[in-house]
């Protein structure tokens, strides 16, 4: 039996659609069966948030949910007034009006005790339930997985894609999308008389040879040559949106970062991270011949070297 949805993600009624979505997103991530295999209780759980997250990740049909209109399963409730058909008179043993009584107080020929079953069970809502699921149920949510590039997903770009079932979607990847979200698509799963469920994609991200995302920021390793590295100057490095061009100050040692701002993954509050250059000096392929003859010449080099970094 599905718990209240929202003791399922945690929340009280009062929480707002960012509290409700920020909690789905946690537990999904907590209980997802990829970081949970071969764990029967993670995976009932993953399911159990989504189904909760269906029913309150959805304004209209969290409407319905806090008006009573449907129920932790997310289905339709019967209406509880069941309507009885009005007979004329009582019977001998003065019942109430609707049905007759036979002698002794039992039911008459005006109600059998199965027909009263019914009415009872169609007012706390058993019977009528089961039919309404059956003929009037929505459909099942449909959940897939997709593997999208590093740029796109931090870039956003529009995705058409051919399901297992041969349907074709329409998939908008929002900029700044992270590894392990999911889209939601309303109305696209199976269809049934109380309407078609959704689709959820669950997006997979690439990883890039060049660029590493930590939540908002990218990282990147840019070579440089002794010469930039001791005399400084301007290089081109890569970002999401293309190349840059990047000063480098005098005298910087292999592992020196240098900060672009703003030229990070976008951030859903608007604006965007930064991306972080470290500099990795990188020497003539096959040798450089006035390179070996300075260095040679070069005196009191090693030891300021080694003094600098005792001193660390």
């Amino acid at each position: 039996m599905a718990r209240n949805p929202y003791i399922v993600l945690g929340l009280s009624p009062k929480a707002t659609d960012a509290e409700i979505r920020s909690a789905f997103r946690q537990l999904a991530k907590k209980y997802h069966p990829d970081r949970n295999p071969d764990d029967k209780k993670a995976e009932d759980k993953f399911k159990e948030v989504s189904a909760a997250f269906d029913i309150l990740g959805d304004s209209e049909r969290r409407k319905k949910y806090d008006r009573g209109e449907i129920d932790d399963d997310g289905r339709e409730r019967p209406n509880p007034f069941h309507q009885w058909t009005q007979r004329e008179g009582a019977g001998a043993g003065g019942g109430p009006r609707g049905y007759s009584q036979g002698p002794g107080g039992g039911p008459g020929a005006g109600a059998s005790f199965e027909d009263l079953s019914d009415i009872f069970s169609d007012i706390f809502g058993a019977r009528q339930a089961r039919a309404h699921s059956a003929q009037q149920g929505r459909g099942r949510d449909v959940r897939y997985r997709l593997e999208v590039d590093f740029l796109d997903a931090v870039n956003g770009a529009k995705k058409r894609v051919t399901m297992p079932d041969g349907k074709t979607l329409d998939l908008t990847i929002p900029a700044g999308f992270e590894d392990g979200q999911t889209l939601r698509l309303k109305g696209q799963g199976e269809k049934a008389p109380g309407g078609a469920g959704d689709v959820y994609v669950e997006v997979r991200v690439k990883p890039h040879p060049l660029f590493e995302r930590k939540g908002d920021d990218i990282y990147i390793e840019t070579p440089v040559t002794l010469k930039e590295a001791v005399l400084g100057g301007k290089i081109t490095a890569p970002t999401i949106a293309g190349d840059v061009s990047v000063n480098v100050p005098k005298n910087s040692s292999s592992g020196t970062v240098l900060r672009l701002k703003g030229r990070g993954a976008p951030k859903k509050s608007g604006g965007a991270g930064d991306q972080y250059v470290k500099l990795k000096i990188v020497l003539p392929e096959g040798g450089d011949k006035e390179l070996e003859e300075f260095v040679k010449k070069w005196k009191g080099a090693d030891q300021k070297a080694r003094r600098d970094f005792a001193g660390a």
